[in-house]
């Protein structure tokens, strides 16, 4: 299965709740160019959750077009949820489909650091990047090879495309 992690992008700091902070400018670019680069790179039936907050459901709308009916906002993956909770909520590690999560910091990074380390920790992903990660499990995993059945296949950020 592949997990894709994506930070929602820049958001401005106020607004009446937090649930409702809308991208920035700079946070719908950042949105458009990391859309534009999972639209070339996605396995067909992939599958997008997001959280609910407005940041979050807007940076997964710059997929557009053909994703859009593949968009479902998940209430489990909201400010504050557990790693825990984004991995039930993308049925890890046995949905058949590519899910991408659309969701906030801190969780994202302690969500990776326990796929690829087995713990919890705190990594730091960067507002709209995409931490692309896979299972290995039904794979033999050779003697030089991490015991770990994740592997990070990409990790990209705006800054960088």
């Amino acid at each position: 299965m592949d997990l894709i992690l994506w930070r929602h992008a820049d958001a401005h700091s106020s607004a009446e709740t937090d649930h409702k902070r809308k991208l920035t400018g700079k946070g719908r670019k950042q949105a458009v160019a990391m859309a534009a680069w999972l639209d070339r790179r996605l396995p067909h039936g992939a599958k997008i959750i997001t959280s609910p907050a407005l940041r979050a459901v807007e940076t997964a709308d710059a997929l557009g077009g053909k994703y859009t009916r593949k968009v479902s906002v998940k209430d489990e993956l909201c400010v504050g949820a557990s790693a825990a909770q984004y991995l039930i909520a993308a049925d890890w590690p046995t949905n058949r489909h590519p899910v991408v999560i659309v969701g906030h910091q801190p969780v994202l990074g302690r969500l990776a650091a326990f796929l690829l380390y087995g713990e919890e920790q705190n990594l730091t992903i960067r507002k709209a990047a995409v931490w692309w990660l896979s299972n290995r499990i039904g794979e033999e995993v050779g003697e030089n090879e991490s015991t770990y059945p994740v592997v990070l296949r990409a990790a990209i950020c705006p800054d960088l495309i």
